[in-house]
């Protein structure tokens, strides 16, 4: 497995000196590199510093140091501690420091993972990912005992992108728990996981993942070259990677997606796009991603296709009712009411009788209270959040209709809006049209339907332009490739989807066999012979 390694480096506005030192190789003195070690990472109370004489071996001095919690302590003390206090010498008497190292090295650690360093700077990162160091008097080597085993979290269902047909299992904050899950999905020797540590303080482990062959070389290299570009102190979630890598900075619109899926990661991979798993987080990302990847969910795949394209259909509706429905309701109240049928203009006209505010300011007012009770049911525990937020919404929503601040019909058009923007399964994409939803208020209470109209155009041109890693992201529509519009807005039978979606930067791979649509025995044999004869002409 390859593994890119990225030293930390100082921060922008540190007084960084104008070149790096080289690292400092250990000293033979067993009592000054501990000195040095205690100077750099300071008297911590769950540092452990064990020293012993090992009289067999020539009286061998050795150090262990681990830190406690990062490590199993049963596996330091069974497979590093008392495998070497056991130790006795060959037969052929004393042995040299340098001896007894090669020996300790190959023979007398059961462990799975063991490494040398010869320097602090290579030495104190293993510290901290849970391996326990080994350091000897009189050598410039030290070894480093993968003992790992720190507390983390059980794999749960998801929160935030459930299913009723699928599986339950979502990722967890350990890196190596969501590569294995993700390896049990994908059985293939085409798997690729590159590692990275970035971050200064963090020294975060970052996974980039793909399918050799079937992700765009061109992509990855973008993606590495972007990762390997960031200069910070820390990273403490996958946004903070997401905001450092993805195109079009000063865009509402999210360019890369996020999922705490396994099988959505895994299902991204196989279309060729690249998957990154951060430590310390559930979320993995995805990327390049299109427009119109935030509209699909795992589930459009685990149920029919009919039932999945018009799941489909009604999240695109959803997705224009939450942009446009209160700024529509407002530039026809307000500037268009000639477009409306009489009984419904009089029946508006008689709810507004008594309402002291335009209507700008009542879908103000009314959006702005959804979200804080939306935010406060997040916020509060959940024993009580959701109750809060449903009652809180319709004891507000009565109470202000009945003084008069707003309409009954404001009201209505507010909660549609905020339940269609619930039906979007990305969180990411929602979020960004309940921003673009406010613009497009102001805007239909200054120009009316001409003002909503020439911002939709605005909002499509710049749609037009975004990347994501050099992929249009309104592709396949703009430019048009109609034969890759399969599973775009409807869903068709898995049958006939016989070929990988292509972008302008990617190559198209087959994923299964020809005429896998299920037929009669008749039906198949018939098809089979006439398949045959074209099949040998070598026309």
């Amino acid at each position: 497995m390859p593994t890119h390694l990225q030293q930390g480096r100082k921060k922008r506005t540190d007084p960084a000196p104008t070149s790096v030192p080289a690292p400092q190789p250990l000293h033979p003195s067993l009592d000054i590199t501990l000195q040095e070690i205690t100077k750099r990472i300071g008297q911590s109370s769950d540092v452990v510093f064990r020293r012993f004489t090992n009289e067999s071996l020539s009286s061998l001095s050795l150090a262990f140091i681990y830190i406690d919690g990062l490590v199993n302590a049963d596996a330091v003390n069974q497979t590093v501690l008392q495998p070497l206090m056991e130790m006795v010498a060959p037969k052929s008497g004393a042995i040299s420091a340098k001896d007894a190292f090669s020996l300790i090295k190959d023979q007398m650690l059961p462990v799975g993972g063991v490494k040398e360093g010869k320097t602090l700077e290579s030495l104190l990162p293993m510290l901290f990912d849970g391996y326990t160091l080994i350091l000897f008097e009189g050598l410039q080597v030290a070894l480093a005992a993968d003992t790992s085993g720190w507390e983390k979290r059980s794999i749960n269902e998801p929160t935030s992108q459930g299913v009723i047909r699928g599986p339950k299992e979502g990722f967890t904050e350990s890196l190596r728990t969501g590569t294995s899950m993700l390896r049990r999905r994908l059985k293939t020797s085409d798997l690729r996981i590159e590692e990275y540590k970035i971050g200064q303080r963090t020294q975060t482990g970052v996974a980039l993942v793909y399918l050799e062959g079937i992700a765009s070389e061109q992509v990855l290299a973008e993606i590495r070259r972007r990762l390997n570009a960031i200069e910070t102190d820390s990273i403490l979630e996958s946004n903070y990677i997401e905001e450092f890598i993805q195109d079009g900075g000063l865009t509402p619109f999210p360019t890369i997606q996020n999922t705490e899926r396994p099988d959505a990661l895994a299902g991204g991979i196989l279309e060729g796009q690249v998957g990154i798993i951060i430590d310390g987080t559930p979320f993995a990302l995805l990327a390049p991603s299109t427009f119109f990847n935030f509209f699909q969910s795992s589930e459009d795949y685990y149920q029919r296709f009919d039932i999945s394209s018009f799941l489909r259909l009604i999240r695109y509706g959803a997705f224009f009712v939450s942009m446009l429905l209160p700024a529509l309701y407002i530039a026809v109240t307000t500037f268009h009411q000639e477009m409306l049928p009489t009984t419904l203009l009089i029946s508006l006209a008689a709810q507004r009788e008594g309402v002291p505010f335009p209507a700008l300011a009542e879908a103000l007012l009314m959006e702005v209270t959804f979200d804080v009770l939306r935010e406060a049911g997040v916020r509060m525990p959940r024993t009580i959040g959701p109750a809060i937020s449903i009652v809180g919404a319709l004891v507000l929503g009565q109470a202000a209709v009945q003084a008069g601040l707003v309409s009954a019909a404001m009201v209505i058009v507010v909660s549609f809006t905020a339940i269609s923007n619930f039906v979007i399964p990305s969180l990411a994409i929602a979020n960004s049209i309940r921003l673009i939803r406010f613009v497009m208020m102001l805007i239909a209470a200054t120009l009316g339907l001409f003002g909503i109209m020439s911002f939709l155009m605005v909002l499509l041109i710049h749609l037009a332009g975004l990347r994501s890693f050099g992929v249009p992201y309104l592709s396949p529509v703009a430019p048009m490739t109609p034969r890759y519009l399969k599973d775009i807005f409807i869903r068709v039978p898995l049958w006939s989807m016989t070929m990988r979606p292509k972008t302008n930067l990617g190559k198209e791979t087959r994923r299964q066999g020809p005429d896998q649509k299920p037929q009669p025995q008749e039906e198949a044999q018939n098809n089979q012979q006439t398949r045959q004869p074209q099949e040998e002409d070598p026309a």
